[in-house]
């Protein structure tokens, strides 16, 4: 039977190539995403993946969009924690509300789902939980204090997290993007782009496959003895 995969923010980006790869592999999926109904309908008629709208943000709406998923899917074996926003600013011109919500949805959305899920797979004793952290979240970046702290916490969830599920056959994985060639990067002024870009070793903003091809490894049936670890993917950027 087909595992059951939920992608968050899975309609777009590096999120819609985890999506297509993990469908790719024969599993079920699920994509969720928080506003954009237009795009989520033109990626469900593109690739027959079902999209689920609601804000990792909110403990309540995992809580029952995951029974949603459940209810028309199956049981979840795979969450890949993928949803993130920016709100870049310096500490000068932070606001609590920049802080917070980066912290709630890419921090505390990794919670939300995970906790929905964690107790259908300890009593099934299977499990794959991979989190999407960042370059930023190793090295830190100017003007980025609330990504860079949340996606740095998300490696330290991600082997805590780890020592609990793997005993239970649930592994708990990272991955560590560093610059890839999404709408997000795309939007970058030239000149500042071009900076990055002689940064990173292979000379090449990296691609959203790329990513997805890490995480189709990271949720397979047979990686069950890689657990807690981070992978990084970012063109020899940051070797950590």
């Amino acid at each position: 039977m087909a595992r059951i995969a939920i992608v968050t923010g899975g309609t777009r980006g590096i999120g819609e190539a985890i999506s297509i790869a993990l469908k790719d592999m024969g599993m079920t999926v699920a994509a969720t995403y928080a506003g954009n109904d237009e795009r989520a309908r033109e990626f469900t008629e593109r690739t027959g993946i079902a999209a689920y709208k609601w804000d990792v943000a909110d403990f309540d709406a995992c809580q029952e969009g995951v029974k949603r998923v459940e209810q028309d899917l199956g049981p979840v074996d795979v969450i890949v924690n993928n949803a993130g926003i920016t709100r870049d600013a310096t500490m000068k011109r932070m606001t609590y509300d920049m802080w917070s919500d980066v912290m709630r949805t890419n921090l505390a959305g990794c919670f939300n789902m995970a906790k929905a899920v964690w107790d259908g797979m300890t009593a099934r004793k299977f499990g794959r939980i991979v989190n999407i952290g960042s370059i930023n979240g190793q090295a830190g970046q100017y003007g980025q204090v609330n990504y860079a702290a949340a996606k740095s916490g998300i490696h330290g969830f991600t082997k805590a997290l780890a020592q609990e599920g793997a005993r239970v056959g649930i592994t708990v994985n990272a991955i560590a993007p560093g610059y890839i060639d999404t709408d997000m990067v795309a939007a970058v002024p030239a000149d500042v782009l071009a900076k990055i870009v002689a940064k990173v070793p292979v000379g090449r903003l990296g691609q959203a496959h790329e990513i997805a091809r890490g995480v189709a490894f990271l949720v397979a049936d047979d990686a069950g003895f890689v657990t807690g670890s981070t992978l990084s993917i970012n063109g020899g950027q940051h070797m950590y």
